[in-house]
């Protein structure tokens, strides 16, 4: 859609121009990855994680989705599921790197550019004149991804943040889809609600619990009704029925240390019933640091026994945590320094810390004072 909007004026009422916004995400990229890199995988389904009977699942190819293998599942459960699932160890190293290559193409259209782990990213193009529209733009990024590293991306655009996100899912593989404001409201509503950024597994039931599954489900509620009951997740929840997301996209921000822990009425003696635990816990993280859109380098995974002797072990990573996979496959590492144990473990917790140097402060840029063809 193309619109011409006037210039701006010193008018303080006069609404913003429309932003541009692309969400790239890379397209089952650890496993991808390895398909790349080893011919004889490519076709096949595979799971990047450990096989062993305490392994985890980090990352699964498409092929091996269909079979219900999904990241984070045990890897005796992903077996069972897919008795031909190929394993490979994970190469968080060689993930990186490959980023780093896909994150110079984005800064080749914009300096407004927010990562969130190593295979996906907001861009603010509103400010680029390389091509006429937004869409073209991701278009290309699309492509020159594809020609540097032999992967696959999807994309999504819209005029603010949440929507693009929502975007970037809608036609995964290697697909694109472009939502305008007059589509908005209607691709919000036709959703079901556990597709939302900021909406875990654990407030997904609930709100089903509550009759709320869609969009459409979400918008009928009142904002004291969402308010009184996710307190104040509640006007985020409001507004993202409504399409409606003000959040810029920020290339440096302050971070904060962020984190969750649960004490268990009964002593867990059990390793997979920890690991169950242990990966409720990283949802819980992983959607708070969605949400504050911060991510840390180190990992730190706090345990009480029965007899309240409380441990705790950390491990630190040369860039921010990749994704909800690989927190999970780190807590599931630091808890095997510490179990089994003859005394039962009654607390788990999982933090992330480490989140860069604070004082820098962060960078605004306001990419609505230039004068623009605003079309998607």
């Amino acid at each position: 859609m193309l619109r011409h909007i006037a210039p701006v004026s010193d008018t303080s009422d006069e609404p913003p121009p429309l932003r541009k916004i692309i969400h790239i995400d890379m397209d089952a990229f650890f496993a991808s990855v390895e398909q790349r890199d080893n011919p004889e995988l490519r076709g096949k389904p595979v799971a990047v994680g450990g096989s062993s009977g305490r392994g985890v699942v980090a990352a699964a190819s498409y092929e091996a989705r269909k079979f219900g293998v999904k990241s984070a599942m045990p890897s005796v459960t992903a077996k069972r599921r897919c008795p031909d699932l190929i394993f490979v160890k994970s190469r968080f190293d060689v993930y990186r790197a490959v980023s780093n290559q896909i994150r110079a193409i984005f800064r080749d259209y914009t300096d407004l550019v927010e990562p969130l782990s190593l295979d996906e990213a907001y861009l603010d193009v509103t400010a680029c004149r390389k091509l006429p529209t937004a869409t073209a733009i991701a278009e290309e990024i699309r492509e020159r991804i594809r020609d540097a590293t032999g992967l696959t991306a999807s994309a999504g655009v819209s005029y603010n943040k949440f929507l693009a996100k929502l975007a970037s899912d809608q036609n995964k593989p290697d697909g694109i889809c472009v939502v305008t404001p007059k589509q908005g409201a209607a691709f919000v509503a036709a959703l079901p609600v556990r597709r939302f950024h900021g909406v875990g597994p654990k407030t997904a039931e609930k709100m089903q619990a509550l009759g709320i599954e869609t969009g459409a489900d979400l918008r009928a509620c009142s904002l004291e009704f969402l308010e009184a009951r996710f307190r104040s997740s509640g006007r985020y929840y409001y507004r993202a029925a409504r399409g409606i997301d003000d959040r810029p996209v920020r290339s440096h921000r302050i971070r904060k240390s962020l984190g969750a822990e649960r004490t268990y009425g009964d002593d867990l003696h059990d390793r997979d019933a920890m690991i169950e635990r242990l990966g409720e816990i990283a949802d819980v993280v992983w959607e708070r640091a969605q949400k504050s859109e911060s991510f840390g380098r180190t990992v730190t995974l706090k345990l009480r026994y029965a007899d309240f002797v409380t441990p705790t072990r950390a491990r630190s990573l040369p860039e921010p945590v990749a994704s909800r996979e690989e927190l999970l496959a780190i807590g599931c590492d630091l808890l095997d320094t510490l179990i089994p144990d003859p005394r039962g473990v009654r607390l788990l917790g999982l933090t992330m810390s480490g989140f860069g140097n604070a004082d820098a402060g962060e960078r605004e840029t306001d990419a609505h004072s230039a004068q623009l063809d605003f079309g998607l």
